[in-house]
This record gives structure tokens, C-alpha cells and sequence, in this order.
């Protein structure tokens, strides 16, 4: 039989077939006692604080909390945009926990940054603090028997896996195709909330997943991203937001998966958990090494931090998509479009994906209206920078009605740029070759994005970004902040797209502060500025052209006219820095074309038939 038709023949039956391959009750309950027999108790310490280091960081959280009244919170709040400080920070709260820990994220990962954090959450339980680690299950672990080792490793340590595939922790090829065609609303809603909780009195949210990638270390293609750490009251909700996603019917026990369950019953018997094996050692132990050192932490950290009084943070209800006549299921993507209607003179946002829901094309259109419209300043991806192609080309398509009916400056980060590449020099001096595991065999990658499903899967080449014509290690935007009239901010997982809109569950801070406003505005306009990012203008005009592409960029298909409204443009030596609409800017600007920097390959052609054919899947990007 033709490989083609036995592919086809898989897919139907695991449609067919595997929607109904829960685990039943009886082997769950086999698997739970076969858990409950073989996990370790064990505890390394005997104190009532379970060992926890002495941590400024958890110390100003307990005093912001011992300060707060209902009517007066105080919060201490950090903004973790360097990658080495988010990773410390992370490090040195779960040495300092002394009671729970709470882990939510979308991607975990086995590569370095991935071991590292479970194996500190792992020694956390075992001196006995209570840790939770809640991942989405499309890129996370995606190993049944490294699963089936922590279900035993020991019995303060509890992982679930959110909206698993099937019933199962891996998902192959053909299950994720059978996903698409059988049950795809259910499929499609991912749990895209970070989260890292201390004891319930300080936590860390924002963009970063557990993967080299968001904290520089990868050796090829590394994340401009962004955390804040907050301490204080808006912990407390915090815990309740996690509580309510850990408590959901789609938050699967391990036991509850059926090829964890397999192994459970299979494997019975436990073992000590290994030390990891990890690519970059002695990167690996200066991190280590900072997380206890208080000078670092000082300079880093605590020097950093401010003290202020309300900040809110919000999170989506699991499964917001099957509850959509509950306002309170959308509640942090509501509070952000309400941020944003509420400008009066300046907007800057901070997205990979400048692909706008029908809500925020409203809300931006409203502001354009306004007597003295605010400005809107947007730092996003260029197709050299990004590694969802896909999207890139939906918001290509759009950039007309960005540029006049919104009035948005638009900067995307070059793929070279100067800043990051200055950041993330000294983790750089610490690269090796080698990668490997626990067992010392070659990893598997499993690279994940953040782009739902398209780009998503499978062969891991496919979520690398386009061939370029330079060389050297390249940066793309992963944060989502928005600072609103210097006066508060936001930084959290909402991407301001359809996804985040109606799909993923989100969640972030909203900070009132014109001081933690002034950082994150500042943070921001870097990554527009020349040495980082190109201009997006409109080109010089050619009334034919121009009027031929209107009529193809209205079209739902066949949007094939290649020139298009704008352009990049880059910044000509000597000149300053100039908005789009300086009379001068024309003599300061050359114009670089649509795709700078990207070499032609099968990604940018792609790009075009996206643009040209793909502009009713945005939900799905």
C-alpha cells in the first residue's frame, strides 16, 4: 500500500478510535496505589522552615504583606528583563521556600534551563515544601517515562498535565492531525499562563517558558523576553488563579495519562532521581552560584525593586473558550483592552504577533477618532527575527490599516540587533557543544512555539526562523508589555491577538505606578531603537501600484500584488532618529524592502502565500 494512503488510514483510525481511550478508573486506581507504595517520603530536613535559604526577595514580600491593609496593599514589584536576573530570581525563591511552591507555564522543556528548574523544584520537595507543577501538555516533557519517574520521585512533588492530547502525555504526528479534524475547539484551547509562586506571598509572571531559548541561552536562536516579580497582596491572587486552573477537570493527574499509566503499572518500583546531565556546566553553576550570593542578588535584584501600592493581576478562567457568555472567563484580556481604550496621549505595545482581534482593531479605531489621538508605538517582530512565519504574514497583510486607520508607529527588531547581542555576551562565553540528558544520551529536541497549532509540530526545523543572508546568533521578541499615558503598565503572556483573545488563557500584572511605567517604557523604546529595529513607513508612491495593491489586500484570497502600501527602512549614518511622519525622514531613511535580511527560501515563499490565501486562520496562528 502507498505510504500516503496508510498515513490516511492512521489518521482515521486514531480519530475514530482514540477520542474514546480514557484510562479507566480501575487502572487508575492501580496506578494510584503502585504511586502511593513506591513514592519516595523521605525528608532532608527536619526543620518547621524546611531548610529555606534567607532571601531579600521573600523577606520584602512578607513585609510588603505585613504592611498591607485592605485599604492600603503594599506590593514590591521587579521588572526581569535581563534573562540571567529571571533565571536567579527563579532560583533563589525556590531555595527560599519554605512552605508551597506553585509552577504554571506553557513550555517545559529538558534541555539546560528545563533541567535546572525541576531539578531545584524536585529538591525543594524533598526537604518538604509542597510543590505543583501545572504545564500545558502540547510542548511540555512530552516523555511518558521521565513522567512515570516523577509521579514516584517523591510524594511532595505533584505534576499535572493541562488539556492533554488524547489522554496522553506525548502526542505523535497522527494523534495531533486526528486532534485537528476530530475535536478541534477542544484541541486549539491551550493553558498559555506563567506562573511561579512562593509560599503565596511573591510570585513571578510574564512571558518566559522554561527552555533555553528565554534566558539566552540557546546556541542559535535566543528570546528578547520579559518577567516581573511581584511580592505582596496581588500574590494572593495569584494563588487563587492557580488554585483554580489545578483544580479543573482539565488539569490531568499523571496517573489519569494513558502511556504515564503504562509505565506506572510497567515500571513498578522507584528510583533516586539522577543528577542532570546538562550542556553548558559551568553556565549551569554560575546561575547556581548567584542565586546565594547576596551581593549579586543586591545589585540584580533588590537595588531593582520598587515598592508601590495597587497592582492587580488577572487570569483567564481555564477553558475561557467553552464559557464565553461568562465575562469572568476572559477577565485579564478584558482588563487589557480596557487599558488600552482608556489612553489619552500614548500607547506602547510590546507583541511578537501584530495580528489584532476584531476587539482591538475596534479599540484602536475608536482612539484614532479621539480630538488629539494618543500615540501608538509598536515594538514587534520582522520576518528575519520571528519564528512564526505564519503569523508574520497575516499582520504583513495588514500594515496599511496599521500605519493609517490606527495611526501606529511600527519598529520590527532586527534579527542581529545590537542590544540583546551585547546582553547576551557573557552567558555566550560559557557555550559548549554537547547536550545531553539525565542518562547521557544525545537530547531530543522538541522545539515548541507559542503559535497554537500551525508551525507547531513536529519536526523541529520547521519552528526555526527564515534562512537569512548574515550570519551570527539571532534574537526574536517573545514579551508583551503595554505601558499606557506613563501611568501604569502591564506585563504578562497576552499577545494581543485573536489567540489570546478567544483561545489560550492569559494571564499578567497591571502595575499603577508611574515609576515601574517610566522602567518598562524605557525597556521598550530600546528595542525600537536604529541599532535594534527597522522603521515600518509607507514607500514612495506609485499611484498605479499603490491602487492595484489596495484592491489585492482587500481580498480574503489571491492577495498576489508583491508591492505593497509600506516598507522597512534604516536608519542613514549621521542622521537622528525620526518619526515616519518628519517632513525629514524621506533624507534620513533609506528604504531596505519588505523583508530585510531574510535570504529566499521555501519560509519566505511561505510568507507570500499566507498572505495571499491564509487571512481566515488567524485564530488558528
Amino acid at each position: 500500500m502507498h505510504p500516503r494512503w496508510i498515513a490516511l488510514a492512521a489518521l482515521l483510525a486514531a480519530i475514530l478510535v482514540l477520542p474514546g481511550c480514557s484510562v479507566s478508573p480501575s487502572r487508575i486506581h492501580r496506578a494510584d496505589a503502585v504511586v502511593a507504595a513506591d513514592v519516595h517520603r523521605e525528608l532532608d530536613c527536619e526543620r518547621i522552615d524546611h531548610c529555606g535559604i534567607d532571601s531579600p526577595l521573600l523577606a520584602a514580600a512578607r513585609q510588603a504583606l505585613a504592611d498591607s491593609t485592605e485599604a492600603t496593599p503594599v506590593n514590591v514589584v521587579t521588572l526581569l528583563n535581563d534573562s540571567e536576573a529571571a533565571m536567579v530570581a527563579r532560583l533563589n525563591l525556590i531555595r527560599a521556600a519554605q512552605r508551597s511552591i506553585d509552577v504554571q507555564t506553557y513550555i517545559w522543556d529538558q534541555d539546560d534551563a528545563g533541567q535546572l528548574v525541576l531539578d531545584e523544584l524536585i529538591k525543594a520537595a524533598q526537604r518538604g515544601v509542597k510543590v505543583r507543577i501545572l504545564a500545558d501538555q502540547l510542548f511540555s516533557f512530552n516523555d511518558a517515562a521521565l513522567l512515570q519517574r516523577l509521579a514516584n520521585v517523591h510524594a511532595d512533588l505533584e505534576v499535572r498535565l493541562y488539556n492533554p492530547t488524547f489522554h496522553a502525555a506525548q502526542t505523535s504526528a497522527v494523534e495531533f492531525g486526528a486532534s485537528i479534524v476530530c475535536c478541534f475547539h477542544h484541541f486549539n484551547q491551550r493553558m498559555h499562563n506563567k506562573l511561579l509562586l512562593v509560599d503565596d506571598a511573591i510570585g513571578i509572571t510574564g512571558g518566559r517558558n522554561y527552555q533555553d531559548r528565554y534566558f539566552d541561552w540557546d546556541d542559535e536562536f535566543d528570546y528578547v523576553d520579559r518577567d516581573v516579580m511581584v511580592g505582596g497582596p496581588a500574590a494572593t491572587a495569584m494563588a487563587t488563579s492557580f488554585e483554580t486552573f489545578w483544580r479543573h477537570k482539565r488539569a490531568t493527574p499523571l496517573t489519569h495519562l494513558r502511556d504515564v499509566n503504562h509505565d506506572i503499572l510497567v515500571m513498578q518500583g522507584s528510583k533516586p532521581w539522577p543528577a542532570p546531565h546538562y550542556a553548558h556546566p559551568q553556565r549551569v553553576a554560575r546561575v547556581q552560584s548567584e542565586a546565594e550570593d547576596p551581593e549579586w542578588l543586591e545589585e540584580a535584584l533588590v537595588s531593582q525593586t520598587l515598592r508601590t501600592g495597587r497592582v492587580d493581576y488577572f487570569s483567564d478562567l481555564p477553558a475561557k473558550t467553552t464559557q464565553p457568555d461568562k465575562h469572568s472567563a476572559q477577565e485579564f484580556t478584558a482588563h487589557v483592552m480596557r487599558m488600552i481604550g482608556a489612553a489619552q496621549h500614548e500607547v506602547i505595545l510590546q507583541t511578537p504577533y501584530l495580528v489584532l482581534s476584531e476587539r482591538a482593531q475596534a479599540i484602536f479605531a475608536g482612539l484614532r477618532q479621539n480630538p488629539s489621538p494618543p500615540r501608538i508605538i509598536v515594538s514587534t517582530n520582522s520576518l528575519a527575527s520571528t519564528d512564526a512565519f505564519a503569523v508574520y504574514a497575516i499582520s504583513y497583510k495588514h500594515r496599511k490599516h496599521y500605519l493609517k486607520d490606527y495611526g501606529f508607529e511600527i519598529y520590527e527588531l532586527k534579527p542581529h540587533a545590537a542590544g540583546p547581542a551585547e546582553d547576551n555576551e557573557e552567558a555566550a562565553a560559557d557555550e559548549g557543544p554537547s547536550e545531553t540528558t539525565r542518562d547521557g544520551t544525545k537530547a531530543r529536541r522538541r522545539i515548541g512555539t507559542e503559535r497554537g497549532l500551525l508551525g507547531s509540530h513536529g519536526d523541529a526545523r520547521r519552528n526555526r526562523p527564515a534562512p537569512l543572508t548574515t550570519s551570527g546568533k539571532r534574537f526574536g521578541l517573545h514579551a508583551k508589555s503595554i505601558v499606557v499615558d506613563d501611568d501604569f503598565a502591564m506585563v504578562g503572556s497576552h499577545n494581543f491577538d485573536p489567540r489570546s483573545d478567544h483561545y489560550n488563557t492569559e494571564a499578567g500584572v497591571i502595575v499603577y505606578d508611574a515609576r515601574f511605567a517610566s522602567e518598562l517604557r524605557d525597556s521598550i523604546l530600546r528595542d525600537t531603537q536604529p541599532e535594534n529595529a527597522w522603521v515600518i513607513a509607507p514607500r514612495e508612491q506609485n499611484s498605479l501600484s499603490m491602487a492595484i495593491g489596495d484592491v489585492s489586500a482587500s481580498l480574503p484570497v489571491f492577495d498576489l500584488w508583491p508591492y505593497r502600501y509600506a516598507t522597512s527602512y534604516d536608519l542613514k549614518a549621521g542622521c537622528t532618529p525620526m518619526r515616519p511622519s518628519d517632513p525629514a525622514f524621506a533624507s534620513c531613511y533609506t528604504p531596505v524592502g519588505d523583508f530585510p535580511d531574510v535570504a529566499i527560501s521555501s519560509k519566505l515563499i511561505y510568507t507570500r502565500l499566507i498572505t495571499a490565501f491564509g487571512s481566515g486562520v488567524k485564530g488558528i496562528l
